[in-house]
């Protein structure tokens, strides 16, 4: 990769006789992947065979989200990024992908932010900058360097994380909701101009999970109570699968409805 990676997971003990695995010689390229559904989804993919490429702003949370890929046999590449400081280095990432692997068969875009919960009027420059920056023009950077070697892989499968909050505004929650929104209908325009392809492109949305993200928003919830993520991850892994045939639409996953 151009950006720095920082380090690679070991492969399954040799000779052990296991059965091919589904994602067996496919590249993933997961962001948010330090915790939360992004660290659960890539231990899911790995666990299926596919080498991830996992992205993050902290090294730490990267390595753990390695230690685990390692200890299920997995490999993974960290790569520690920051989408909004670097944001013009993501146009790197296909060519690198190709350059280093030769492919690129899966994108999940699952790292976002959810700023400050606050009146419309209140919403300051900063935390409006730091919304558009990974919500909405992180997608739109992702998507135009990773087009091409999805598009030419077998079985190209990308996924972008969305929210409830599109179809189901609330006070207070207009900038997280708004950048939201504006992803969406990006990625639907883009599945639109590639169908008819190998590429499937696919909403994600996990309802109701103890992520961080929903700590923030609801500091004073149980998260013992909700979804965890390694019970979205499986759902999330099922639609970047080759026999995926789901195109343009949003999938929710049954969790608890708000």
């Amino acid at each position: 990769m151009t950006a720095p990676a920082a380090g690679s997971s070991g492969a399954s003990s040799a000779g052990a006789a296991t059965a091919p695995k589904p994602l067996a010689g496919q590249v993933a390229l997961v962001t948010g992947a330090s915790r939360g559904i992004g660290a659960a989804l890539a231990l899911e993919l790995a666990g299926r065979g596919a080498h991830c490429v996992l992205v993050a702003r902290t090294q730490g949370g990267l390595e753990e989200t390695d230690d685990a890929i390692r200890a299920i046999g997995g490999t993974a590449t960290l790569l520690p990024f920051n989408l909004t400081k670097d944001a013009d280095k993501i146009d790197a990432f296909g060519p690198s992908l190709i350059e280093r692997f030769g492919r690129l068969d899966i994108l999940v875009h699952n790292a976002g932010t959810l700023g400050s919960l606050t009146p419309v009027a209140h919403i300051q420059p900063r935390d409006w900058t730091e919304l558009v920056g990974v919500n909405l023009t992180a997608t739109w950077r992702l998507i135009r360097t990773c087009d091409p070697p999805l598009r030419a892989a077998p079985a190209g499968r990308a996924v972008f994380v969305t929210t409830g909050r599109v179809q189901r505004p609330k006070p207070y929650w207009g900038p997280y909701g708004a950048t939201k929104a504006g992803m969406e209908h990006l990625v639907r325009s883009w599945a639109m101009e590639v169908e008819g392809g190998n590429l499937r492109v696919n909403l994600f949305d996990p309802d109701v999970v103890a992520t961080k993200l929903r700590a923030q928003a609801m500091p004073g919830e149980d998260p013992a109570t909700i979804a965890q993520p390694a019970d979205v991850a499986p759902a999330l892994a099922d639609l970047c699968m080759p026999a995926e045939s789901r195109h343009g639409e949003t999938v929710l996953f049954r969790g608890r409805a708000e």
